[in-house]
């Protein structure tokens, strides 16, 4: 399945139903009166978050969606029916913006949560409603209101309580595969990982937590280079950011301050965030090696980071360990705009 993250849709809601000029003729009825029914409420453009959706990818091939008309009204004081609401299913974590104001328009996180995005128009006045003392038989009716028009801007931030970020080949596809049931793709060259890899991690209380596998983060994408500018935007619902730092590179001080003058630069809470830090690969070095990048990278970090190994799975336990404690006492971080 191809995963789509952000898509332009435009919606109309329903306009509503003319309102009707009519008059009562009947027999042994001299003097009717007006009769004519008011229009039909125009129909709504609801969206409603679903659970069993993980991609905006509906929204490449379907681009404009619209609303049932409400009905014009009838004699004998009849009301035309108003039109059918247009209900359109979204990912859980979609954010709905006005594309043309920039306007947060709401953000549904929880199942079956719903935004109305463009009202219907409201059904015109039948002349029966114009009757008065001094207008016995009123000759004239209000025609139906348009329904309102958006251009839309959906993002989709995935729901994850925990982002693992790191440079390319820092084996954040091998960590979230040793941790969870996700087979995303490993390789051993950059940029492997093209799209966010989702992992469910098992509690030992039996609670699944989600892990998030955030790719292509590298110098200079909150600007746009690589793949991260497109995918920082997943780290933003995080809890706590494990950051994964391949000790096998060329200078793994540098990759992590790579990655933490990009957080930086991005803002949005996420220099704030509670973060782990996690040295990976380490069956592939001496232990003099491995001490001597540790030392460096806590002077840098402010505490011990965690050696582990997603490949042979060293370390993992008290890495899991200390994520669940840090989640215990974090809360979920607010919406940023």
């Amino acid at each position: 399945m191809q995963f789509i993250d952000q898509a332009e849709v435009e919606v109309e809601a329903g306009s509503g139903g003319d309102g009707i000029v009519a008059f009562r003729r009947e027999k042994y009825v001299p003097a009717g009166g007006p009769s004519g029914g008011n229009g039909g409420n125009g129909g709504s453009v609801v969206l409603v978050a679903a659970e069993n959706l993980q991609t905006l990818l509906d929204f490449r091939y379907a681009h404009r969606f619209q609303a049932e008309n409400g009905s014009r009204g009838g004699p004998n004081n009849r009301t035309g029916a108003s039109g059918s609401d247009r209900i359109i299913e979204v990912p859980c974590g979609t954010v709905i913006y006005d594309a043309e104001t920039n306007e947060l328009l709401g953000d549904l996180i929880v199942p079956g949560q719903t935004l109305c995005v463009a009202a219907g128009g409201k059904g015109g006045l039948g002349n029966k409603y114009f009757l008065s003392n001094r207008n016995r038989a009123p000759e004239y009716a209000l025609p139906g209101l348009p329904g309102e028009k958006r251009l839309l801007r959906l993002e989709l931030k995935l729901l994850a309580e925990v982002g693992i970020i790191g440079l390319p080949n820092a084996g954040k596809s091998t960590l979230i595969a040793a941790l969870s049931a996700a087979r995303p793709k490993v390789a051993d060259y950059p940029f492997t990982t093209l799209i966010p890899n989702l992992g469910v991690v098992r509690k030992p209380t039996g609670d699944g937590t989600v892990f998030a596998d955030i790719p292509g983060l590298i110098a200079g994408a909150h600007q746009g280079a690589g793949l991260g500018h497109d995918f920082l935007r997943h780290i933003e619902r995080t809890r706590v950011l494990l950051h994964l730092v391949d000790v096998t590179a060329a200078d793994p001080v540098t990759d992590y301050q790579t990655i933490q003058q990009e957080l930086h630069a991005y803002g949005r809470g996420l220099p704030d965030r509670p973060q782990i830090l996690a040295l990976n690969k380490i069956d592939a070095i001496d232990e003099d090696t491995l001490r001597a990048i540790s030392q460096k990278l806590t002077q840098h970090h402010g505490s011990n980071p965690y050696l582990i190994s997603a490949a042979t799975h060293q370390g993992l336990e008290p890495l899991l360990q200390y994520i669940w404690s840090v989640l215990d006492t974090v809360d979920t971080p607010q919406q940023v705009t």
